[in-house]
């Protein structure tokens, strides 16, 4: 496949990838290009963590922090030093080309850190995650959701939300990357228990971090730590129906429904909507004011 000035090859192109909907690798890498001017803004100079399903959904994956030895030239890297004292390279995928490269090693999903490279150990966005706890909670989750806006708009914070593509749904807040990773979560705790005891239902929304204790909807902070990595925007998971992980207006989320997001709905969902999240990444605001608005120790040098 030619893209741009490379060359990417995709091999088995007719390989079913998601039986149950009769999409192919073909099919995930004409996507990957095809919304690769929507989906870049959320990857690049990130850290890229590769879940590779080499034969479908269906069969067995494989993580793979490291990338290949011999990838091309438009395939960036980036070495990054773990606590624990060991150590990797992570690919970077800033272009179209090594979108499809991806995609034809078998990574469905697009997997990256929340902060980018040169500042890896500063994230750039805040993340509050809306994880059902049972069958049947989504409608809870579209409740939350506009429950968290209200309390990140109080903070003078913009929120995205989207689709996880799963069960779930992400509301991302971006922020200037001027607070580690422990300062963000701390703050996001902070607003995850505001919105819990402002939902004042524990079988409705709950922090409970203990999973056998947990009843209601998990308002996940948890997924701002160092390492973490979430499905970007215009990913596609590995369920099924080739689920894809989609922007939404605020107006849509009371109502919305995440199986009409799909590998194959996606194209003509962009055509009428347009990209909710464009221009999100532009002059962010700083987190550290927020501190002292919700009564929470700030971070060192504020």
């Amino acid at each position: 496949m030619q893209i741009g000035d490379h060359d990417v090859p995709v091999t088995n192109p007719d390989k079913i990838y998601f039986p149950e909907v009769g999409v192919t690798k073909g099919d995930l890498v004409a996507h990957y290009v095809g919304v690769a001017e929507l989906v870049l803004p959320h990857l690049r100079r990130r850290p890229f963590h590769m879940k590779r399903f080499p034969n479908g959904v269906d069969a067995d994956f494989f993580h793979q922090k490291r990338v290949p030895a011999n990838h091309p030239s438009f395939v960036d890297e980036i070495f990054v030093q773990f606590p624990s004292g060991h150590s990797t390279v992570f690919a970077i995928l800033d272009n179209p080309a090594a979108l499809a490269w991806a995609a034809n090693l078998g990574c469905i999903e697009l997997h990256t850190w929340h902060s980018r490279v040169p500042e890896i150990e500063l994230p750039d966005y805040l993340l509050i995650d809306l994880d059902p706890t049972t069958d049947g909670q989504w409608p809870f989750v579209r409740e939350i959701a506009l429950v968290v806006r209200a309390v990140l708009e109080e903070l003078g914070l913009p929120s995205y939300p989207k689709t996880s593509g799963a069960t779930g749904l992400h509301i991302l807040a971006p922020i200037r990357p001027d607070v580690p990773f422990p300062d963000v979560r701390r703050l996001a705790k902070a607003i995850a228990q505001k919105v819990e005891r402002r939902v004042d239902d524990q079988t409705v929304a709950t922090t409970t971090w203990k999973v056998a204790d947990r009843v209601g909807v998990f308002v996940d902070f948890g997924q701002n730590a160092r390492d973490r990595t979430i499905a970007s925007a215009y990913s596609v998971r590995p369920t099924a129906d080739a689920r894809v992980s989609a922007p939404l207006r605020w107006d849509e989320v009371a109502a919305v429904e995440p199986e009409a997001f799909t590998l194959q709905t996606m194209a003509a969902r962009i055509a009428a909507a347009g990209d909710p999240m464009a221009g999100m990444w532009r002059e962010p605001p700083s987190l550290r004011p927020r501190f002292e608005q919700l009564g929470v120790e700030p971070p060192a040098g504020t």
